[in-house]
């Protein structure tokens, strides 16, 4: 990257090869890392026993148990109820935390009589010390025996796991004590004892130190002092190290700023000049209308879905009088929840991509709007499919097909296993077609090839690094699936979607005659060096505590905090934009208003909540020793609301608008505008006030209690079940309304009314 500081306009010079091998160094290093970390978790995953015996040496429960438990715990959709290991849902307790704490408090029980003849509560202060004392020692001692095979339980352990069969069958029975769960959902004596076997293996590996060290194979986590679970020093260590990293990654890239003032989204002084006018589309553009209907309607029922999900939290018992766990209960709707997100966001991002690639060429094939139309059925069926599979499988309409057709269970990931087929196969049938739009030797723009070809080296990663989600089944190694799946959460919808939007955004800049083919060049560079080079290795602040190694959160922690860098530079750019709301540009000779105003106020937003999100509350999470008491918790969906949609949503949000503004014509827009303004202001406003008046709160007091308390009493439904919880959670109502009612409620309209345009504007021209 040796360039000199040179003017703006010179798009005919080539830029240094070097910013391309930088982007191609720290893939192949953070790869590299990544790889090797991944394929540690199936060396240092918990082992599974083959048999866990009593002190007699009774099967108390087999390996066989465990894994058909796990494959019992997603066939019920229970990742969207609760958790294991801080991964999950929210509604319900950490499964793993609530056991360890259950069995720790009955192996206590099972001491304190043996020794002292007396239950807990009557020994004195003393007494009690040294119970909990040697509670932790027996719990601690790994009694696992690798070459047989066996693990073997005290007694008070082996009595401790068979009472916690009925504690299981209990909590299944009423939807008020399980955060809004089916009535009686397992019933089964055999599927509870697997269930039990599962949830007793998760909180062994949470508490049993790991052979060689002094903590658990979790890391010692969850936090529980009463059985001996504390923060490892490692997690300390490696917390105030990264800081140090986070602090000279933004000195380096501060100075790399100040000293190359070519570094940023927007040129300056130069006449804008837009390749793309509004109102000029074609038949395949025109045709990619109908994609955003679909976004708009999945958009409103993700809304409305989770605001069903929050009022399980502020009221389980009952829907303003209606029972309804019965016909949906908490579980579906947060699958839903998550499902329709991540369709709506995907499809928007699909849909602007084509647009953009049609967009670089100066003639339309024949076949596009033929193919355009296809595409799009076949998202309809994989979209609404998948969804209604999810319902059934969770209703358990499907016996032995669950897995392939209804819910497989693991959460962000639910849709079966042939509706990822499927989805890979259109994802693939995408990008063929984006490949013939926009392939260099297409694009009319000489200066544009090599902008289209990063654009098409982005779009090939998005069916590429969904694939992960293919190499794990029902009864795999939770740690290993739990690795697998953070490929895809972190590492594709982090990771190469945002880089894929990075390179839709400065192709739209430079198509709309903000940006120079260099410096669009530049941020797609930089902005890939940058989420690369934390984002890779960094993959692995998701792994501290589920059954990965020192390693990967010394590796992971000093990594993830660069990710934070990049997004302090979107200060920076701040203010180019709101000149970029009010600039001008020259279409046909006349100087007129910048047409995309609504466009830049909603990329704004992304910066804001970019910022904010990801960078503020995602560092926070990032640090170890603050990830071990907070993982899991409400400020784990702060995070996730801010980041997802106040960063992915809000850019797919914005390539709506435009290809909206793209597609309507000058009478048509201001119709369309009216309810596109009164949804910018709503999603916003109503984003905010979810994540202030309701989330951040919660999570914040939740944290405090996991401190005073442990994190097993922050996750059970008692600590929800607070007079101030419930405050705290219909606080999130207001913020609910403004969302649905001014956000997601006029994109519908805004969607429907530029559709029945276009079709209408089709029409005329036949005639």
């Amino acid at each position: 990257m040796n360039d000199a500081a040179q003017p703006l306009s010179d798009d005919d010079t080539e830029l240094s090869p070097w910013w391309l091998r930088t982007v191609m160094i720290v893939l192949v290093v953070g790869f590299v890392g990544l790889l090797g970390i991944t394929m540690l978790a199936y060396r240092n995953a918990p082992p599974i026993p083959g048999q866990v015996v009593d002190a007699q040496g009774n099967t108390v429960f087999s390996g066989d148990d465990v894994s058909k438990g796990q494959a019992i715990f997603l066939r019920y959709g229970l990742m969207d109820n609760g958790s294991i290991w801080g991964h999950g849902a929210y509604l319900g307790p950490d499964y793993a935390a609530a056991a360890l704490h259950s069995i720790g408090q009955d192996t206590a029980a099972a001491i304190a009589s043996e020794q002292f003849g007396k239950p807990m509560a009557e020994l004195d202060a003393s007494k009690q010390a040294a119970v909990h004392a040697e509670t932790a020692v027996a719990l601690k001692t790994n009694r696992y025996d690798a070459q047989a095979d066996v693990l073997r339980l005290t007694a008070p352990e082996a009595s401790a796991y068979r009472q916690q069969v009925g504690y299981w069958t209990k909590y299944f029975q009423d939807p008020t004590r399980n955060g809004g769960l089916k009535p009686d959902l397992i019933t089964d004596p055999t599927e509870l004892h697997q269930f039990t076997a599962f949830v007793t293996w998760a909180a062994w590996a949470s508490v049993a130190n790991r052979p060689g060290t002094n903590a658990s194979y979790t890391n010692n986590f969850p936090y529980d002092p009463t059985v001996g679970n504390l923060a490892t020093s490692d997690a300390l260590l490696w917390s105030a190290l990264s800081l140090l990293v986070l602090l000279a990654g933004i000195a380096t890239v501060l100075l790399a700023f100040g000293k190359f003032d070519y570094l940023g989204w927007i040129s300056r002084g130069h006449n804008v000049q837009p390749q793309l006018v509004p109102g000029k589309s074609s038949p395949g553009q025109r045709a990619l209308v109908k994609f955003f209907v679909v976004v708009a309607l999945l958009f409103l029922m993700q809304a409305l879905v989770g605001g069903g999900v929050a009022h399980f939290r502020a009221d389980p018992g009952s829907f303003y009088g209606f029972q309804l766990e019965n016909i949906f209960p908490s579980n579906l709707l947060r699958t839903w929840h998550l499902q329709t997100a991540i369709f709506w966001i995907a499809t928007s991002y699909v849909a602007a991509a084509l647009f953009l690639g049609r967009s670089l060429r100066t003639e339309e094939p024949r076949w596009l709007a033929g193919w355009i139309h296809l595409l799009f059925a076949a998202f309809v069926v994989v979209i609404g499919g998948s969804l209604l599979g999810v319902w059934a499988g969770i209703a358990q309409k499907l016996g032995t097909w669950w897995f392939w057709f209804g819910d497989q269970g693991w959460e962000y990931l639910e849709l079966g296993r042939v509706w990822q087929y499927l989805l890979v196969v259109g994802l693939l049938v995408w990008f063929a077609i984006l490949w013939v739009l926009a392939r260099p030797s297409a694009v009319a723009n000489e200066k544009a090839r090599p902008l289209a070809k990063m654009f098409l080296f982005a779009a090939v990663a998005i069916p590429v690094f969904y694939v992960p989600a293919l190499f794990f089944g029902a009864e795999t190694n939770f740690t290993v699936v739990d690795t697998w799946r953070f490929w895809i959460i972190h590492l594709w919808v982090e990771g190469f979607f945002e880089f894929f939007a990075t390179t839709v955004v400065a192709l739209t800049f430079y198509q709309l005659g903000l940006a120079h083919r260099n410096v669009a060049l530049r941020v797609i560079y930089l902005d890939a060096i940058l989420y690369f080079l934390g984002g890779l290795i960094g993959t692995g602040h998701h792994w501290y505590f589920s059954g990965q190694s020192n390693l990967n959160m010394a590796l992971s922690a000093i990594f993830s905090v660069l990710e934070v860098v990049p997004l302090t530079l979107l200060t920076l750019d701040a203010w180019d934009f709101v000149r970029a709301t009010k600039g001008k540009v020259d279409v046909d000779g006349k100087s007129i208003r910048v047409p995309h105003k609504w466009t830049f106020y909603f990329l704004m937003a992304v910066g804001f909540w970019n910022f904010v999100g990801a960078g503020m509350l995602g560092f926070f999470l990032n640090l170890p020793i603050v990830s071990y008491y907070e993982v899991g918790t409400q400020i784990t969906p702060t995070h996730g609301h801010a980041a997802l949609m106040g960063v992915f949503g809000m850019l797919a949000l914005a390539l709506m608008v435009f290809t909206l503004r793209q597609t309507s014509s000058e009478e048509r827009w201001p119709g369309i505008e009216k309810y596109v303004k009164v949804a910018f202001w709503g999603t916003n406003a109503g984003l905010a006030m979810m994540l202030v008046m309701s989330l951040f709160p919660s999570g914040l007091l939740q944290l405090w209690d996991v401190l005073q308390n442990g994190y097993w009493h922050a996750r059970s439904i008692d600590y929800m079940g607070l007079p101030r919880s419930h405050v705290i959670e219909w606080l999130r109502l207001p913020g609910d309304l403004v969302f649905i009612i001014f956000g997601a409620a006029p994109l519908v309209i805004a969607t429907f009314k530029s559709w029945l345009g276009v079709r209408a504007d089709a029409a005329a021209e036949r005639r």
